[in-house]
């Protein structure tokens, strides 16, 4: 079966530096994927253009079939993408997000259900009529992941979901990604924290630089032992 998101020697220069060097990854309907790393290590250049937000200088990206440098606006159809900042809409609430996102999307009548299920679970609904911009960094955080897994997509790709949150929205955003892989969907999940990095996904592949300095079954992260081989592959 083909894979749900495929990328084949990703390179992403910005003038002369480059910032993602040869990167590779397939992951499978069903399955997720965690990229970790430090701050700056290229998880964040790569989750945009597996998102079809940025175009890879050199490289192919690949998902549902759907082939990102031909058909960047094809891939956004088919992903649900939470970016590392920004995202929102500054005037606009959150229900108001959620309008916008199922009028674009062509989401068909009844998304309004979802829409109200998603903010009870993010302990958004009180400030579903609130304007983004009086919101703190957490709540934003928590209204972003809401928004890539709204419309249910085929690839669900979550960047540093877990800042500044607290435990009852990980706990939410935990939950959204197990459900996510239940119904199908492929998900990678970028972040610097390696215990939730762990809790979350079946596999963990470490960046720095740039590059893929290792890749191994979450569960041999855990632990002692497993942070001490993280720290011996990041430094």
């Amino acid at each position: 079966m083909e894979p749900v998101l495929l990328a084949q020697d990703l390179v992403v220069d910005f003038g002369a530096v480059r910032a993602v060097a040869g990167f590779d990854l397939s992951v499978a309907a069903g399955s997720s994927v965690a990229l970790v790393g430090r701050n700056g290590a290229g998880k964040s250049t790569t989750m945009r253009v597996l998102a079809g937000v940025l175009p890879p200088t050199y490289g192919s990206v690949t998902v549902g079939g759907v082939d990102a440098r031909t058909d960047a606006a094809g891939v956004r159809a088919v992903v649900g993408y939470c970016p590392d900042v920004g995202g929102l809409i500054p005037r606009a609430t959150p229900w108001e997000h959620l309008q916008l996102a199922a009028r674009l999307r062509g989401m068909a009548g009844g998304w309004q259900e979802r829409a109200t299920d998603l903010l009870e679970r993010f302990e958004l609904t009180a400030a579903a009529d609130r304007i983004t911009s009086g919101f703190s960094h957490g709540m934003g955080r928590r209204l972003s992941v809401v928004l890539a897994a709204f419309h249910e997509p085929r690839l669900l790709l979550l960047d540093e979901p877990f800042d500044g949150v607290d435990p009852l929205g990980v706990e939410a955003t935990l939950d959204l990604v197990h459900e996510a892989r239940g119904r199908g969907a492929a998900v990678l999940v970028s972040t610097h924290l390696l215990h939730l990095a762990v809790e979350v996904c079946e596999e963990a592949v470490v960046l720095k630089g740039g590059r893929v300095v290792g890749a191994a079954p979450a569960a041999e992260l855990v632990g002692e032992a497993g942070r001490a081989r993280y720290r011996e592959l990041i430094t």
